[in-house]
């Protein structure tokens, strides 16, 4: 059976062992917490510090503490924490005089069990402090960054990830692909979105949705980009449908969307993969903005476009048959076109020459259509039936915030006013 002495030691052994090899925390860090973790219980036993040594041995996995006091004549003692009688000081070495220091080791186990268990929960505070703040500083350096973590948990609104440290990664819903679907323990990477710091304790955002993914994995799969012979100038994305990236070289023997594409889509192959098979259109970027909206909308071919600059607004006029080609499906390939370009764009059919010229204002309807209706479709720039006409349905559903049924009644009752 181990003596109470026995037990204190261990005690103390297991302390010092368990923050030695503490992660995160570099060796001259450490012994300045683990000296002042001892300071503080010291200061708080004999109400200074001031006279003890404390010496930290890393390598051993040990510790010396000394106390040293002045000798001063038997009975003039006033400080017993910093001064020792003759008699006493002799016993210890047979030649001290008064006036001399006297340096003795202190056996810190003989402070008791309150002193280790102080001392514990000191050491314990300090340590979880500083990697909080390695932990924050590692990652607030690592934002916009492709980081890998191991899926840990999953729940409605996140999923957790586990780095290679050990160290929480948080992956919420809003920053998942709509069609990412994850298992316990696979590999999984994202961008570190953001490292929030509330009350010293680090949580790390990570996204899979931020344009700022997409180019980070162009980054690394185009080594033209990397190099810097090909800058990536705008991203619009809708994660995991489709993304538009406007490219540039400065270099004329580069063809930058070719280069970013490869032969046969070799590049991109693997980032379609990752984005669970997102479309990337790859453009040629132009400081023109006409011509810049025009490549936007590819692969529709615009005949003309009146822009408002002051109100970053731009009236793009197609012919009928490319009128669903500039919407795209669900109206994504102008939405992206709209957040690539950064100008609220209007799209419009071209009038044939033999199309009339009358035209009806909406208010004229109001008694087959609901006046909020009829508001709606105003709010967005249309105050005749023709413009009504003209504009493509899904532009009146998306935009004028209409059920279909609703647009697909207004559009009969206006077209039967022209037939």
């Amino acid at each position: 059976m181990a003596t109470r002495k026995e037990t204190k030691g261990v005690s103390m052994i297991e302390t010092f062992q368990e923050f030695k090899e503490t992660k995160n925390i570099d060796r001259t860090t450490l012994v300045s917490v683990l000296e002042e973790s001892f300071r503080n219980v010291i200061a708080k036993m004999f109400g200074s510090d001031e006279n003890f040594d404390v010496i930290v041995n890393p390598d051993k996995g040990d510790f010396e503490i000394y106390r040293n006091r002045i000798v001063v004549a038997d009975g003039e003692v006033e400080d017993e924490n910093k001064q020792i009688s003759l008699t006493e000081a002799q016993k210890i070495e047979p030649d001290y005089e008064i006036g001399e220091e006297v340096s003795e080791e202190v056996d810190f186990q003989k402070f008791g069990r309150r002193a280790i268990l102080n001392l514990r929960q000191t050491l314990a505070s300090k340590i979880l402090e500083l990697e909080h703040d390695s932990l924050y500083q590692k990652y607030k350096d690592k934002v916009g960054m492709i980081v890998s973590g191991e899926v840990y948990q999953m729940w409605k609104r996140e999923t957790l990830l586990i780095d290679d440290e050990g160290n929480e990664l948080h992956l919420p819903k809003s920053e998942q692909i709509p069609s990412d679907s994850y298992h316990k323990g696979e590999t999984v990477r994202a961008i570190v979105k953001e490292v929030q710091n509330e009350n010293n304790n680090p949580r790390i955002i990570l996204s899979r949705t931020s344009p700022v993914f997409l180019e980070r994995l162009l980054e690394a799969e185009v080594p033209e980009i990397n190099d810097g012979l090909i800058t990536i100038k705008r991203i619009a994305r809708m994660p995991g449908e489709r993304a538009k990236v406007a490219v540039e070289s400065y270099d004329e023997r580069i063809d930058p969307v070719g280069a970013c594409v490869g032969v046969k889509g070799s590049r991109v192959h693997g980032i379609v993969r990752e984005l669970c098979n997102e479309n990337i259109d790859v453009i040629n970027y132009s400081s023109n903005v006409q011509l810049f909206i025009q490549r936007a909308l590819s692969p529709a071919k615009v005949t003309e476009i009146k822009l408002n600059t002051e109100e970053h607004k731009a009236e793009v006029y197609l012919q009928p048959e490319e009128v669903s080609l500039a919407i795209g499906r669900s109206g994504m390939n102008i939405k992206l076109a709209s957040m690539l370009t950064e100008y609220t764009i209007d799209v419009f059919r071209v009038l044939n020459e033999n199309e009339e010229d009358e035209d009806i204002y909406l208010d004229e309807f109001a008694d087959e259509i609901d006046q909020w209706i009829i508001d709606s479709i105003k709010a967005i720039g249309l105050d005749t039936a023709k413009a009504v006409l003209n504009a493509p349905r899904e532009m009146l559903i998306e935009k004028a915030d209409l059920e279909e049924e609703t647009v697909d009644h207004v559009l009969e009752v206006l077209r039967a006013e022209f037939e």
